[in-house]
């Protein structure tokens, strides 16, 4: 480790988790490299990052961006690589050893990595735990999803078996969830799945998103934080736009430190459930830094430099815990009540209500009312940004930039499409 002070590098700068974690260890004194695809990055404009580096397109050059994430480390002398997003976790996973005399990478171990990104996997951890899951059924071709969907209710969910698939001779392809509501647009929406990554056909859960993030250290707790999904993207179901720090629930707790201490997990993580009429549900194991990061930290968790302790060789002591596993009193130290929003989200979530526009006709939709409070709330003060920040605006102003043209952008594409 450099003698003076570490030197950290963090990939994905643009996305607001990575910019909090910039910010977080920028303010501890530590040496920041902001790297990224984009050389306009919003991570560039930090006043936290002191150096920065771009790298190839993960998606595309697989094998590129390894050779200039390891030229990096060296020439820049860093002593801890934190990738953010999947798309950078599993070619560096795959190629840990050849970093191993340069620097620390805060990856977990192959193991656990090989049950998080592999929903199957997780759902059978989750049944052999007696953790609470939606009925679920794995299906490869058309036809067994037509058959298997004869089993469940109607929505039915369609969930990739995994997110992204790393193909070794190059390039990282992506699956996103998607609903059907009938066998024919079940049958569509399978074909797009099928040859390609099987499919798990779920039951659809109403409830609301809850998420437990966690710091692990061989299965132990070392810092845990809980929130509140307020609204997402897409409009009925996705990634959280809204969040709202709430108290440690114990069960969730409970069944979190269950999942990943069977795996023996080291690193973030954050598991995240759907409560609703029948309780809790397991919707996944996140087994990264995750996008709500920035509440987290807003709230008083500070998971960024408590992940470079981990990784550098302190480490902090274990979460309290005010009784075994199972009973019902624990100690998380952090605000409760707070929120934060992702603005190009959350701008994304207003206008998609305020103009009606429904991704799936069968599933709830918020009503204009809730979409007109929501962009008043846009300048209420107490809710704070991911990334908007008055001790380092750059990035903050360049983003409102970013998405009010996008958002504009969209306004006229849906008035086109109106007229037409």
């Amino acid at each position: 480790m450099n003698a003076k002070r570490p030197t950290i590098l963090v990939t994905d700068a643009g996305r607001g988790s990575a910019i909090s974690i910039i910010r977080a260890l920028g303010r501890k004194g530590w040496r920041v490299i902001a790297a990224d695809t984009d050389a306009q990055s919003l991570g560039f404009r930090s006043r936290y990052a002191a150096d920065t580096l771009l790298y190839p397109d993960p998606e595309t050059h697989t094998c590129e961006v390894v050779d200039a994430l390891y030229e990096g480390a060296q020439k820049k002398q860093v002593d801890l690589i934190i990738p953010v997003t999947d798309a950078l976790i599993l070619p560096l996973a795959q190629a840990r050893q050849r970093f191993a005399e340069v620097c620390q990478l805060a990856l977990p171990d192959d193991a656990g990595l090989a049950v998080v990104t592999n929903k199957r996997a997780t759902l059978q951890l989750a049944e052999k735990l007696g953790v609470p899951i939606p009925q679920t059924i794995l299906v490869h071709t058309v036809e067994e999803a037509a058959a298997a969907a004869q089993k469940l209710s109607w929505p039915a969910v369609l969930k990739p078996l995994a997110s992204r698939v790393h193909h070794q001779a190059g390039g990282t392809r992506g699956f996103k969830v998607s609903y059907a509501n009938s066998p024919a647009e079940l049958v569509k929406k399978m074909e797009s799945y099928a040859g390609h990554c099987p499919v798990l056909l779920q039951e659809y859960y109403a409830g609301v998103g809850q998420g437990v993030e966690l710091l692990m250290n061989k299965g132990k707790p070392l810092a845990v934080f809980q929130h509140k999904r307020l609204s997402e993207v897409p409009v009925q179901g996705g990634a959280s736009a809204l969040r709202e720090s709430v108290p440690l629930d114990p069960e969730l707790y409970d069944y979190s430190l269950r999942l990943l201490g069977e795996i023996q997990w080291t690193g973030l993580a954050m598991v995240e459930f759907k409560v609703g009429a029948a309780g809790p549900k397991l919707m996944e194991i996140n087994g990264r830094v995750w996008g709500s990061l920035p509440l987290a930290v807003h709230s008083g968790v500070d998971f960024p430099a408590r992940l470079v302790d981990l990784y550098l060789g302190v480490t902090p002591p274990p979460v309290i815990s005010n009784g075994a596993v199972g009973h019902s009193a624990y100690r998380a130290d952090y605000k409760i009540g707070v929120r934060s929003r992702n603005f190009d989200l959350e701008s994304t979530w207003i206008l998609a209500v305020l103009y009606g526009k429904r991704r799936h006709a069968f599933l709830p939709m918020p009503s204009r009312r809730e979409g007109l409070v929501a962009f008043l709330n846009l300048f209420n003060p107490r809710t704070k940004y991911d990334i908007l920040s008055w001790d380092d605006p750059a990035p903050g102003w360049g983003e409102m930039g970013k998405v009010l043209r996008k958002q504009r952008a969209k306004l006229q594409n849906l008035k086109s499409n109106d007229e037409e």
